[in-house]
């Protein structure tokens, strides 16, 4: 299972490795990612020099506290905030990036797959599908945001576990959504995609760990959303593949 993981990890790098194989292909993708960082980030950043603020506003009981005990309250409360924003951040990205980026990250899923080699999967994801798609991962992502504040109000511990779920359930959201393209392309329905994903459950988690990772880096998202196209489109070459010869 490790070892599958870091394969996932793996993934993504050989996604960041057609930047220097195809970096005009690639280059078609920045268009597009740094339009949805902009959108993202004018409402992250305010969010973030809000917080203080929103903390004291949430935490009214803690105003005659002792001064040490109420900043620390006060300072981990944000903390949390502030992972579960950057998570749904990172799915709201993706799906503002694939929607208005669709005929770019098309051409350049379509890209790695003839250096793949093989036959090309010749089939599209129509416009109102990629807004289906979209939707729906804003709204799982909406939920995993609000799981990850919940588990951060554990004590002591609530911010190292917040942050583990959060990362995990939203890696794998964008494992399942980044693959649509190429499993679209292969005319597989939604049972058939989740038979795959399953199947190689710990490669798709560790590719989307780490794509969820690079996103909270900053402007990470922005060189990062080609690189996992084309690294997702390589996932779903190798799960498919080795359902065949299964």
């Amino acid at each position: 299972m490790i070892r599958e993981f870091a394969t996932g990890f793996g993934t993504l790098l050989r996604g960041f490795g057609m930047w220097r194989t195809h970096p005009k292909l690639l280059a078609l993708g920045l268009i597009p990612a740094a339009l949805a960082f902009l959108v993202l980030a004018a409402l992250l950043i305010p969010f973030g020099l809000s917080l203080g603020g929103i903390t004291s506003w949430m935490t009214p009981f803690a105003d005659g506290w002792d001064a040490g005990w109420q900043i620390a309250l006060r300072t981990a409360l944000g903390i949390v905030l502030f992972i579960a924003a950057a998570i749904l951040a990172g799915l709201v990205f993706t799906a503002l990036a694939l929607t208005i980026g669709d005929p770019f990250y098309q051409r350049i899923w379509r890209g790695v797959e003839r250096s793949l080699g093989g036959d090309e999967p010749t089939g599209e994801t129509g416009f109102w599908t990629t807004v289906g798609e979209g939707l729906r991962l804003v709204v799982l992502g909406i939920l995993v945001a609000l799981l990850t504040l919940v588990i951060g109000f554990i004590p002591v511990v609530g911010g190292v576990i917040a942050s583990i779920t959060g990362v995990v359930l939203s890696g794998r959201l964008l494992a399942r959504e980044l693959t649509g393209r190429a499993f679209d392309a292969r005319g597989l329905d939604a049972a058939t995609r989740s038979r795959l994903l399953g199947s190689g459950r710990a490669r798709v988690l560790g590719f989307g760990v780490a794509t969820q990772l690079c996103f909270m880096i900053p402007l990470g998202a922005i060189i990062t959303m080609p690189a996992a196209v084309a690294g997702s489109t390589m996932l779903a070459r190798e799960l498919t593949d080795r359902q065949a010869d299964a």
